[in-house]
């Protein structure tokens, strides 16, 4: 709508402002002027960047403050989008503007239409690095990693795709420009190289009977024009995404866009090979994408030149002109929910962006969440079940083995059961390969001394530090902080520093001493360094170029290798030792995504979980595919506790510098907090020091609300506003529908 006859404009801003502020739009921004562009004014002292949301005849305001420049041509947003955002805003107790801004891409926003990126180069020689290195370390250890990475680095090194696997920020990185150890160069952007691969092109399968009543229920929904949720509970390799590709073909040929959601970038490329075997135009938008790229992708969606879009969480603010369908796959996974304002969580938007839309939306799991999974039999959603493998394959066979037991006929600790060690190696012997799974990265969790009981802990954080061979060096996966591999414990002087405990990084090193010349491959972050290389990783792993795959979740799901016929799980009990009462389902759901990684092709499969609590239901149903005996104990559990699906939690993290100060905020906040629920049907928790009391030098405690509602939980934080806002040396954090406990 055009600004002609109506000389005001609301405007929000990416602040923690829960409001909108008028402004004038002068004569000769008038004709430029539409609802969704971004503009420049006046905010105080100080000039902002601000969303217009809404054209006004008049205002109430009796000084009126003109705007300074309108920033777009045309409107990054549309009134769904702008709908969409203001339910972000509502629901997740955020203001509007953070919401809009987390849905524009910020190559979008800052108009990045540039074919370059800035490069690393290092300006040593690697003998002089190794000369220079332990000076540089004994002042700065994370540049002194960062030099080490660059020196063996393959192709080009971005920032972001340096700091990232280096755990640090790009102010490292320009440090180390500043010291005139690296030089940064200008290089063309290389294309993303999914948008490039050569895909051969495949026809749709015939489905199963089962996978025809899904695809029936689906397209029930679609032809009725007013969008619904379908939750699709299939079993690993069962079809899901088969269901996915033709609902598609039908929404694509009707002239709509999908949008599918992934909840792991390794995900993408074999998922968005899948797609490109059948659609001609597919977008990706992914972290692993340039400026430029990311701002090409997202202009050829405005622009109705996609018609499937693949992509992690943000994607699901694609900006698709007709939306028919969207489409989240494993939609458990908390990668889809947001760490930090607008904690959103994507699933969930996915849902409300539907009913915007009038779009369908297809939830797929193996092991849906329990929210989803009430919903399902509570009939607010579709449900279809895929109870068979494709071609009937069998589920794999599950071994469980009591490391307990193990250790005392062994007389002594082992990271492979002999069970395991030996299915392995007939695999081996068979050609064939296997997967070994264990969420935790490095060498060891955590190093002790043996003679005093010293733990080696984070400065800044109140955990222990994880030992990473290959650096050398004691590192906090947190915050970066790093520290020497002392042969001598600082308190007692003694050299009996032991490393315990065991990380992705300590397996390879296992698997390497018990399969020589057996090719290997580590995926997690550690190890997945640079543009391309997960590609790289399953691409070789494919070809079979490397037999064993030791990684963390990030193989956990999603991926079909027909060859894999040996999975082992390692350390299942850590997925339970959690403060958290979603520990169990997680542990359940990691169990059996990873489980159904073998058996896939005509050779079938057999998985063994190694685990000290052998007889914990997470892991004895996750061992017998039951997912229904195990959701049933646990609503049942949640039920008696009022935890999700059966209430809304509202969780508040207090956090700041000074230890005493973060107390007593809390103590305040919980204060005001009985007064807001006194009368209401609400239950307050805490405050409490959260299960990690300190990170980056910010002590932590936290108060959890539980309500029947989430229009309660809106109410509580709207009465509380100005206790949350106020200012001070501590801040609170809102987090609605919380994912995490720690």
């Amino acid at each position: 709508m055009e600004a002609s006859d109506r000389p005001y404009a609301r405007i929000v801003f990416n602040l923690p402002v829960d409001r909108a502020f008028d402004y004038a739009i002068t004569p000769h921004l008038q004709p430029q002027m539409f609802v969704g562009q971004r503009v420049l004014a006046p905010f105080g002292s100080r000039k902002l960047i601000g969303y217009c949301v809404e054209l006004l005849g008049e205002t109430k305001i009796d000084k009126v403050k003109p705007l300074i420049s309108v920033l777009d041509e045309v409107p990054l947003v549309s009134k769904k989008m702008l709908e969409l955002t203001h339910w972000i805003a509502e629901y997740y107790c955020c203001s509007w503007g953070e919401a809009l801004q987390a849905s524009i891409p910020s190559s979008v926003r800052g108009r990045r239409r540039g074919n370059t990126i800035t490069v690393v180069e290092p300006l040593l020689s690697s003998q002089n690095l190794q000369e220079q290195l332990p000076r540089i370390r004994k002042r700065s250890p994370k540049r002194a990693r960062v030099l080490k990475m660059l020196d063996t680095w393959e192709g080009d090194a971005a920032v972001q795709e340096l700091a990232r696997p280096a755990m640090c920020t790009s102010s490292v990185i320009k440090g180390l420009q500043k010291k005139g150890l690296v030089r940064f160069v200008q290089k063309p952007a290389p294309f993303d190289p999914l948008s490039v691969v050569s895909t051969e092109r495949e026809q749709p399968l015939t489905p199963t009977e089962e996978q025809t009543v899904a695809l029936k229920t689906i397209s029930d929904l679609v032809k009725a024009g007013n969008g619904g949720v379908a939750l699709i509970h299939g079993v690993t390799g069962s079809g899901k995404t088969e269901v996915y590709l033709q609902t598609m073909s039908s929404v694509v040929k009707a002239g709509h866009q999908a949008i599918v959601l992934v909840p792991e970038i390794s995900l993408t490329p074999q998922t968005v090979r899948r797609f490109r075997s059948r659609f001609d135009r597919v977008a990706v938008l992914h972290s692993h994408l340039t400026d430029a790229e990311r701002y090409e992708q997202w202009r050829a969606i405005a622009e109705g030149k996609a018609d499937v879009v693949v992509g992690a969480r943000s994607a699901i603010f694609a900006p698709t002109p007709s939306l028919g369908l969207i489409v989240v796959d494993e939609e458990h996974e908390n990668s889809f929910k947001q760490d930090k304002a607008p904690r959103y969580h994507a699933r969930d938007v996915a849902v409300v962006r539907g009913m915007l839309e009038k779009a369908v939306v297809v939830l797929g799991s193996a092991t849906p969440s329990l929210e989803s999974y009430h919903n399902a039999l509570t009939g607010k959603y579709h449900h279809t079940e895929l109870t068979v493998r494709v071609e009937s394959r069998p589920m794999p066979a599950v071994e469980i083995i009591d490391m307990a037991r193990e250790m005392a006929e062994v007389k002594g600790f082992r990271y492979l059961s002999r069970q395991l060690e030996n299915l392995m190696h007939k695999a081996l012997d068979q050609n064939e390969q296997a997967i070994l799974f264990l969420n935790r990265r490095g060498f060891s969790t955590f190093v002790t001394c043996s003679r005093c009981g010293f733990v080696m802990k984070c400065e800044h954080c109140d955990i222990p530090l994880t030992y990473h061979q290959h650096l050398d060096r004691a590192i906090c996966h947190h915050c970066g902080y790093e520290s020497s591999a002392e042969a001598k414990c600082p308190e007692c002087a003694t050299k009996t520093i032991r490393y315990y405990g065991m990380g992705t990084e300590r397996i390879e090193d296992e698997v390497k001493r018990k399969f020589l010349d057996t090719p290997i491959v580590r995926m997690d972050s550690d190890a997945m360094r640079g543009r391309g290389a997960h590609e790289r990783a399953l691409s070789d792993f494919s070809a079979g170029k490397t037999r064993i795959m030791v990684g963390t979740q990030m193989i956990a799901k999603g991926l079909d290798f027909p060859n894999v016929t040996i999975v082992g799980v390692l350390g299942a009990d850590m997925l339970l030792n959690l403060p958290d009462f979603r520990s169990g389902e997680r542990a359940f759901q990691l169990l059996t995504q990873v489980s159904g990684r073998t058996g896939r092709g005509s050779k079938g499969g057999r998985v063994v979980i190694q685990s000290y609590v052998a007889d914990h239901y997470s892991i004895t149903c996750a061992a017998e595919h039951d997912y229904k005996s195990f959701a049933a104990q646990e609503l049942e559990h949640r039920r008696q506790l009022r935890y999700p699906p059966y209430g809304r939690l509202l969780k508040f993290v207090i956090h700041g510098r000074n230890e005493k100060q973060v107390h007593r905020r809390s103590l305040d906040l919980a204060g005001s907090l009985r007064k807001v629920i006194q009368g209401r049907e609400a239950q307050l928790m805490g405050p409490a020091p959260c299960p990690i009391t300190k990170i980056r030098d910010r002590y932590r405690w936290q108060i959890l609300i539980k309500a029947p509602q989430s229009r309660a939980v809106r109410t509580i934080v709207r009465e509380i506003s100005k206790e949350i806002a106020r200012k001070g040396s501590t801040q609170v954090v809102v987090d609605v529908d919380p994912v995490m406990m720690l």
